[in-house]
């Protein structure tokens, strides 16, 4: 069997406050911090996590966070950097639906499409302190119906090419590749745990942990809905990387992003 390769791609970068990315803790300031997807190469099929966010959207809901994206930065300029065009993609999984990790699933029509089964709900019907995370509805008719958004569906989207496979616990995706619950940041948050013929697994930690930081202090995010269970998925994410010898790769750090493998650069 050919084994697994994974590529980042590379979607850009966005500006929080210190004390939004280090809930309580800080310091305060500018952080500037990159945003990628993860497309999984298996022998069983291509499997992408996560398609980053829509500048349009950002532009107009959540200025202030200074989006900068290229053309090559957009999921469509990103495949297209390794030969792939969005169609060369069959499943989508995303691990919530916060802005930043759903933005580009509008490319996906065709795809069949995997989240927590508690995540659509929750899209429709946010806690107030959520709703900017949840902004871009993009990705589901339902969601998008149920906040007064339609006007974010693209022309000709529908509730087929918008339905979830909703699942829960830890979820196999193919072999060696395993979707790890880590609820806290979102209500059905996930993260990644890939392994390899050829070298170490590695755990993306994806929004449990924002950076190594994070997780070295067990301080999330601020943006979270059960600040109790980020903790306790920030734990198992540092016993899980232990038991399986894996390499941590963290979703919004830009000092360890600086040197991950992006573009046609890969794992595996």
């Amino acid at each position: 069997m050919t084994d697994t390769k994974v590529y980042l791609l590379d979607g850009g970068s966005l500006v929080l406050d210190g004390f939004h990315v280090f809930w309580n803790r800080g310091p305060g300031g500018e952080v500037r911090f990159p945003v990628y997807s993860i497309l999984v190469e298996h022998a069983e099929g291509r499997f992408l996590i996560d398609t980053g966010f829509d500048y349009d959207h950002v532009m107009k809901v959540l200025p202030f966070e200074k989006p900068i994206q290229s053309k090559e930065q957009t999921i469509p300029g990103a495949l297209g950097l390794l030969g792939l065009e969005p169609k060369d993609v069959g499943v989508v999984i995303n691990s919530h639906f916060h802005f930043d990790h759903c933005g580009g699933n509008k490319y996906f029509p065709h795809a069949k499409k995997i989240c927590h089964k508690s995540e659509v709900a929750q899209a429709c019907n946010p806690q107030p302190f959520e709703h900017l995370g949840y902004s871009d509805l993009s990705f589901s008719v339902e969601a998008a119906e149920a906040r007064g958004a339609t006007s974010q569906l693209l022309a000709g989207t529908t509730r087929q090419n918008s339905t979830f496979e909703g699942v829960e616990g830890n979820v196999d995706l193919a072999k060696g590749v395993k979707l790890i619950a880590t609820p806290g940041h979102s209500i059905g948050h996930y993260s990644l745990l890939v392994e390899f013929q050829t070298r170490r697994p590695i755990l993306f930690t994806i929004d449990a942990a924002y950076t190594q930081k994070s997780l070295e202090t067990l301080c999330q995010a601020a943006f979270h809905i059960d600040p109790v269970a980020g903790v306790e998925s920030m734990r198992l994410v540092k016993k899980l990387a232990e038991d399986h010898d894996a390499e941590l790769m963290f979703s919004h750090d830009m000092e360890n992003f600086l040197a991950y493998r992006t573009g046609t650069q890969f794992y595996g």
